[in-house]
């Protein structure tokens, strides 16, 4: 017995030494399926290792003092960070309401330009921008040398009646020659809405009107965005992500594989790259000796060697 003992323990050796090391997966408590009030799904995701690394610099779960019943998600861009109201995955759009914007509630002026990232995956969607304080007339005000204000819209008339216009220094039911109903909205060449350009305080966002247009109170405020998932991200949805999500699983990516592939982090802690209802920990098995075959040739053999000296120790 004492003999086979070797011949046991030299290639239980070799393994250990040559086993690779496991890629780490996003952490389950990271990747979660709500944020907030908000259903996460593909593309987005609530840290990093979630959703599309295509939308996770851009999109992310804040949780102040790691509160998680304070959570709410987030949009970044390179002129602020926006809280995220409500998304549409049936039309691929969102809805944002930037800080200093404002509302009947609330009025203040915008001191930060509000824009979108060149090369990111959003696009301004169909929102009506009321320029609010500007320097009159507005009739003048353009764009690319065109009129950007609509004359004939009664929104400038109907937001200036709310008392909190005082908040951006106009007089109670000021004349509605410094404001503009931007529509469609649009931004500059630099995907701005750059108000100091425009001479303007402040702005507002509208939505929707919904069922009581002459009622200001109850517009919907905010700014619609559309996205664009993009190939990579539609043919993951079709054909990965649907089978994870319907698992209770989140859609995710691997962070130290170049080609960040697909993930499905589970709640269970255990992420394959199928579904939750795979058994096998971590990533696959395929994944495990692609992994195994890739192993540089130097640690191979420095695995063969060091075992090879345990082994005559052992023998010895």
């Amino acid at each position: 017995m004492e003999h086979l003992l070797p011949l046991i323990l030299f290639p239980v050796l070799t393994l250990i030494l040559l086993t690779p090391k496991q890629t780490l997966a996003p952490d389950p408590l990271t990747c979660r399926t709500t944020c907030g009030s908000i259903q996460v799904k593909y593309p987005f995701g609530t840290g990093y290792g979630c959703g599309s690394p295509r939308f996770q610099p851009y999109v992310t779960c804040d949780a102040p003092d790691d509160n998680r019943d304070h959570d709410h998600l987030i949009l970044t861009t390179h002129t602020g960070s926006y809280p995220i109201t409500s998304i549409s995955y049936a039309t691929s759009t969102l809805i944002i309401t930037p800080p200093n914007m404002s509302t009947c509630s609330s009025m203040q002026p915008s001191p930060a330009n509000f824009g979108l990232d060149w090369l990111g995956p959003f696009q301004l969607g169909p929102s009506t921008f009321i320029l609010l304080s500007c320097q009159p007339p507005t009739s003048a005000l353009t764009v690319k040398a065109s009129p950007v204000c609509d004359p004939d819209s009664h929104l400038c008339a109907s937001l200036y009646t709310c008392p909190s216009v005082v908040g951006l220094g106009l007089p109670l039911f000021p004349p509605t020659n410094s404001c503009c109903v931007y529509s469609p909205a649009n931004l500059d060449g630099k995907d701005e809405l750059n108000l100091r350009e425009l001479k303007c305080s402040g702005f507002a966002s509208v939505v929707s009107l919904g069922d009581y247009a002459t009622d200001v109170a109850r517009w919907q405020y905010g700014v619609v965005l559309g996205y664009n998932n993009g190939l990579l991200e539609s043919n993951v949805v079709e054909t990965k992500c649907k089978s994870c999500e319907m698992s209770d699983g989140a859609c995710g990516y691997n962070t130290e594989d170049r080609d960040s592939s697909f993930v499905c982090v589970c709640k269970s802690g255990l992420n394959t790259t199928t579904d939750c209802n795979n058994g096998f920990t971590q990533y696959d098995q395929d994944d495990f000796w692609d992994s195994a075959a890739s192993l540089p040739t130097w640690k191979f053999w420095y695995g063969v060697l060091a075992s090879m000296i345990i082994f005559i120790c052992i023998v010895a």
